[in-house]
């Protein structure tokens, strides 16, 4: 109960969050403004490398979860640029999946 608690949070706080962002300031200048940071040098910039580098991560978990298998890359896509609510959608879907055996939603059982 806690972990589906903690992920649907997370689904239903980001996505109340980007909403209104997306609303006010579109899609199209997220990548510019977000690798425009990084290439700043600057702590906003240095933020957001290091969560770039947790969404490669969540990317390449999903995709060697589903032993990089078409299916398992184009999840893993997802995940790079989908972040924490696809990615908590994700282990909801595993953990229903495995009875919340937490050993087999982390491990490439499928």
């Amino acid at each position: 109960m806690t972990a589906r608690l903690f992920l649907g949070s997370i689904i239903i706080i980001v996505g109340a969050y980007t909403a209104p962002v997306v609303t006010d300031y579109g899609l199209l200048t997220l990548l510019p403004s977000f690798f425009g940071e990084i290439s700043k040098m600057n702590w906003q910039g240095q933020f957001n490398l290091d969560f770039f580098m947790f969404l490669l991560m969540s990317g390449f978990w999903i995709a060697w979860r589903n032993r990089f298998s078409p299916t398992g890359m184009g999840l893993g896509i997802g995940g790079v640029f989908l972040g924490a609510p696809y990615l908590s959608a994700y282990l909801l879907y595993l953990g229903q999946r495995h009875s919340w055996d937490f050993n087999k939603v982390f491990s490439q059982d499928m």
